[in-house]
Order: C-alpha cells, then sequence, then structure tokens
C-alpha cells in the first residue's frame, strides 16, 4: 500500500518538509527578533538621553533663576556631566566659555542643544519641554522675608481649617518666593472658596510683594504711555497669582472697551516691565552644549564576518532539524505502518497490534486493540442476540400453528379456553415486538418523553395497584413506603413502565409468603426510587450481567421462570433518558434491590 501513495503524501516527507519549514521561520523570527531588540534598545537609549537632556537643561535654567550670574556653576555641570555621562558646556552668545565639563581647548558639537534663558523659558512647569515664559522659580524682588513667611503660613492654616469646617479637604504647598497656597490634594488646583472663608486675607500682597507689584506697574503704565493706550483703572495685579506661578497678569479688565491688538500690546508690556524687574535677579542667557561624553556609543555591526556567522549558524540549525525529524519520524511512522496493516485485515479475524511504546503511538495502539475486543464482544453478543430474538419468536408462534392447524384439521373444537390460549400467545408477541421496539428507539436517540411533575407516591400507588391482583395470585405482600412529598420532573407513563417491569420480575422471583416493597425518598437534589423483595436473590457472577439484553439467569429461559430477557435494559434506557441512574444489588436467598436514582423536580405551587 505504502508503493502507492504519492511521493508528496507521504508522512515521512510531509514532516521534513514541515520541520524544514519550521528551521526556516525560527532562523527568520531569531534574526527578525534580535534586529528588533537591537532597535528598541537604541530607541531607549535615545530616549533616556533625550530625557537627561532636559534634566541637564531644566538643572541649569533653575541654576539661572537663583543667582545673579553664572560664578558657581561649574560645580553643578561636573556633576550633571558625572552624573549623565554626557559632556557639557556653557558658552556665551559671543562664544565665551562659562563652564565647560570637557579639558579645556577640546572643540565644541557643532550647534547649541537649547538657549539657557529663564525670562523666556519656562522648564520648569513643562519639565522635558522648553514652553515660552518665565521660569517660575525666577521670584527676585517677590521673595518673602522670614517674617512674612511666618504671617502667611499662619493665615494659610487658618484658612485650611475654615475649609476643612467645610469639607473641604486642602494641602498648603509653598511656591519658590516662599507664599502659602492651598491646592486640592493630589492636584495644583485652588479649591472651591466657601463663603465663610472668603476673608481675602491669604491673597492680600505682603508687604515685599506689593512694593515689588508697585513697581510693576510703574513700569507697565510707562510703556502703555509710549504705545498711546489710556488705563482708565488702576492696573489689576493678583498678588497670590503673581506669587504663585509667575504667570503674567492679565491687563483685560484694565481698559474700557479695548479691542484685541489692544489686549496683546497691553500684555506685551506687562511682560517687559517683569522682565526688565526680574533681570538683575536672574543669569545672562547663555548657549547649552551638550556632546556624547567619553565613552563610544555600541552599534550594531552587521559586517561580513557577522554576516558569515549568522549564515553558518542558520545552516547548522536547519541541518540538525532535519536530522532530528527524520529520526523522529521513522520510528513515529513505523508503527503507524503497523497499525494500517492490521486495519486492512478481514473483521472476522479481529487481529491485535503489540503495543511498544508508551508515547501517543502506544496509546492509538492500546486503543485499536479495545475496539477489536469491543468490536470481537459486539459481533457475539449480536449473533446471541439474533439466536434469542429468534427464540422468543418462535415459541409462541409455534404453538399459536400448531393449535390452528389442529383446529383446522377438526382435530380440537376452537372454545372459549384454545381462544384465550392463543390470545395468550399472542400478547406475548406483541410484548417482545414492543419491548424490541422500545429498545430500537432508545438506541436510535428517538424515545420520546412527555414531561411533568410526577407525584412518588401516587406513582407508587398506581404501579401497585397494577400488579394487586398478580400479587395476591402469588400470595405476596405488595407494599408502598414514601418518605415525605418528593416530585419528579418525568413522564409518568414511562415511569409507570420501568417500575412495573422491576416489579414483575420481583414478584415471579418472590416465593409465596415473601414480600415486594416500593419506596421512595428524597437524596439531596436526587430521588431515590426502589424495588426490593425478599426473593431467591441473584447470584453475584450473574449480577453484572442483568441489564444485558437477553440475558436470563435461567439458562432453559422458560417462560415459568422469567421473561424476554428485556425488562431489565429497557429500564436502564428509560432512567437514561430521564437523565439518571438505575443499580441492584442482591444477595442470594435474601433478596434483591433495585434503585432508580432520578433527579428531583420543583413541587408546584397550588392554585390560588
Amino acid at each position: 500500500m505504502s508503493a502507492r501513495i504519492p511521493l508528496h503524501k507521504r508522512l515521512l516527507v510531509r514532516l521534513l518538509i514541515t520541520s524544514g519549514l519550521i528551521a526556516v521561520c525560527s532562523v527568520a523570527a531569531t534574526a527578525w527578533l534580535a534586529v528588533a531588540t537591537t532597535t528598541q534598545a537604541l530607541r531607549e537609549e535615545q530616549g533616556q538621553a533625550l530625557a537627561d537632556d532636559m534634566e541637564v537643561l531644566a538643572e541649569l535654567s533653575g541654576y539661572a533663576a537663583t543667582h545673579p550670574d553664572w560664578t558657581g556653576v561649574s560645580a553643578t555641570v561636573r556633576e550633571l556631566s558625572a552624573k549623565t555621562g554626557r559632556r557639557i558646556a556653557l558658552v556665551t552668545p559671543d562664544r565665551r566659555t562659562v563652564a565647560d565639563s570637557a579639558a579645556r581647548g577640546t572643540a565644541l558639537p557643532p550647534s547649541a542643544a537649547a538657549t539657557v534663558d529663564p525670562l523666556r523659558t519656562d522648564t520648569y512647569s513643562e519639565r522635558g519641554a522648553q514652553v515660552g515664559g518665565i521660569d517660575p522659580r525666577v521670584v527676585g524682588p517677590y521673595r518673602l522675608t522670614k517674617g512674612e513667611r511666618i504671617e502667611i503660613d499662619a493665615n494659610a492654616r487658618k484658612r485650611q481649617s475654615c475649609f476643612a469646617r467645610n469639607g473641604i479637604e486642602t494641602t498648603v504647598v509653598h511656591t519658590p518666593s516662599g507664599r502659602a497656597v492651598l491646592t486640592e490634594p493630589d492636584s495644583t488646583l485652588q479649591p472651591y472658596v466657601p463663603d465663610a472663608c472668603a476673608d481675602g486675607v491669604l491673597n492680600t500682597p505682603m508687604p515685599t510683594e506689593q512694593k515689588a507689584l508697585d513697581a510693576l506697574q510703574a513700569g507697565a503704565r510707562a510703556c502703555l504711555t509710549r504705545k498711546g493706550l489710556r488705563a482708565e483703572t488702576p492696573l489689576m495685579v493678583d498678588a497670590g497669582r503673581a506669587g504663585t506661578d509667575y504667570r503674567s497678569p492679565s491687563l483685560a479688565p484694565t481698559f474700557v472697551k479695548q479691542d484685541a491688538k489692544e489686549a496683546r500690546e497691553a500684555q506685551a508690556c506687562l511682560d517687559d516691565a517683569r522682565r526688565a524687574q526680574l533681570d538683575p535677579y536672574v543669569a545672562p542667557a547663555a548657549e547649552l552644549f551638550l556632546g556624547t561624553g567619553d565613552t563610544p556609543a555600541v552599534l550594531f555591526d552587521m559586517s561580513p564576518a557577522n554576516k558569515a556567522k549568522v549564515v553558518g549558524t542558520a545552516g547548522l540549525v536547519f541541518a540538525v532539524t532535519v536530522a532530528a525529524t527524520a529520526l523522529v519520524a521513522t520510528r513515529l511512522v513505523r508503527p503507524l505502518r503497523a497499525l494500517t496493516a492490521a486495519a486492512q485485515q478481514p473483521p472476522e479475524l479481529h487481529v491485535r497490534v503489540p503495543v511498544t511504546t508508551r508515547d501517543e503511538t502506544g496509546i492509538l495502539a492500546a486503543a485499536f486493540n479495545d475496539l477489536t475486543e469491543r468490536r470481537e464482544r459486539l459481533e457475539a453478543q449480536r449473533k446471541a442476540m439474533v439466536s434469542d430474538i429468534a427464540h422468543e419468536l418462535r415459541s409462541p408462534l409455534t404453538n399459536i400453528r400448531g393449535w390452528l392447524e389442529v383446529t383446522r384439521d377438526g382435530v380440537v373444537d376452537p372454545d372459549p379456553a384454545l381462544l384465550a390460549s392463543l390470545h395468550e400467545e399472542a400478547l406475548v408477541l406483541q410484548r417482545v415486538i414492543d419491548d424490541l421496539q422500545d429498545l430500537a428507539a432508545a438506541d436510535a436517540g428517538t424515545l420520546r418523553l412527555h414531561r411533568e411533575p410526577v407525584r412518588c407516591d401516587e406513582l407508587l400507588q398506581q404501579v401497585a395497584a397494577a400488579h394487586r391482583v398478580t400479587a395476591d395470585a402469588a400470595r405476596v405482600e405488595l407494599r408502598t413506603d414514601v418518605d415525605g412529598e418528593p416530585w419528579l420532573d418525568a413522564d409518568p407513563l414511562r415511569m409507570r413502565q420501568a417500575l412495573g417491569n422491576l416489579v414483575s420480575n420481583a414478584l415471579r422471583h418472590t416465593p409465596a409468603g415473601g414480600t415486594v416493597t416500593l419506596s421512595a425518598r428524597r437524596d439531596g437534589e436526587d430521588i431515590a426510587l426502589a424495588v426490593a423483595d425478599t426473593g431467591t436473590g441473584i447470584a453475584p457472577d450473574d449480577l453484572p450481567h442483568v441489564f444485558d439484553r437477553f440475558w436470563r439467569a435461567e439458562k432453559s429461559r422458560s417462560r415459568r421462570t422469567g421473561g424476554s430477557g428485556l425488562g431489565l435494559p429497557i429500564v436502564r434506557h428509560l432512567v437514561a433518558a430521564h437523565g439518571g441512574t438505575v443499580q441492584a444489588a442482591s444477595e442470594p436467598g435474601v433478596g434483591s434491590l433495585f434503585t432508580l436514582r432520578l433527579p428531583g423536580g420543583p413541587t408546584p405551587q397550588p392554585y390560588v
């Protein structure tokens, strides 16, 4: 058979092709991953360098904002250079060196990285970016004295206590000038001020601030006069804003009927006045140069030697993968061929294959042997079932045919007794056919159930009433025993059929004076229905076969000692269709117990 299989469809060839593709993909993926990882590392290094550059710019801008000149900045430059590993140089606009972390005489980079000018850039409020405006750390004449700080801190605590009484939680923060400001927790926003706390004390300029604000107003008014703008009201300057974030106060409420152009010119006057006011307190503007330092950057080198290494490694991986796959595939195909040969043998031979491994192939071989054994067992059961069906149908048909022939020949008169006997044989045939039909429906999954709430005590009473005459004739006591009021969600007709089969068997094997008991009780979420008798019992060797079709403990298959052997298999299928189970227990000479365990149903609500 293997010679007729096309080469490209053989398992060994397909495994080799698959392993080759996997090897190629793995090598390509590894190369891509290496390049991607290197690229990502370079990007992260560049991002870290950019963050370091912004930190250097912010630190030097802060130094310039708090010092009137660059004297002493060399120590800060050396410290930042050691921290970041970068060369840092400060140069005046006329190319005079202010501070440089590199040795004297080292050439500067081609262009400056940024301009350090705290009066025109803000690297403090917007960390990592140069934003137009004045650095908030430039406080100049707005810096509060020690006494003023103590006073304004006391006012801030009073305001905070007032806010707390009104259910507003605040935090006291200090601006670079020393002014205390109340903000919301984890935020820079000032909270809503309740009327009870709006005393205006906290935002009132301190003497130092008022002096600086007066000077700012004078400078701004001079500029406004030069531009021909006339102020109708005094210049409005918020000391709280001026001391908190140092953004220019708005001139919008200062002028009457001013247009957008006048507002821009007024804002420009105020900005110029503030820069002129703060200029003596800050260091002059300087150019910032940043270099790579003394450590050379490591770049990804894809030289011819490295290319040869990559190609050689990929070829080696490919060769090893193909060799290993060929070895494994050969060992895998050998037992599969044995399984194929065994499966192609005639069914009546029931060939087994040896199980030589414990891997997936060995499991498959064991499953094949198990399937063969079950097929052999089912074939034997099928033959036995055909023989049993023929026997069950032959006996009543032979009796009916014999009595009809002697009646036709005039040997016997068709009296009522004869007709009753023939009718009984016909009923036996009908029962066997009905049982076979029920089993066929159960096997095909077409057994229909008409579920409804069933009260267990009424169900047992109905079954007992149907077999009361038979029990009395056999002088066997038939009892019912119900614990509580359990309910089932079941087909009442099918449940009476299942219990009826069990009761019929129990009455048939219980001698006179014995007892058959039907009971029902709740067991957790289930309902346990049981049929117990005090009959002859079942031998331990026969007990596992009681639910097999056409099985009977009495091998002679006499009608006096048993039925067709289909009653208990029908019981098992009916219970399984309801989602339950059936169990049998017996002790020879003591009796038998058959228990049906079914899902319980809800108790119906009474009609109102």
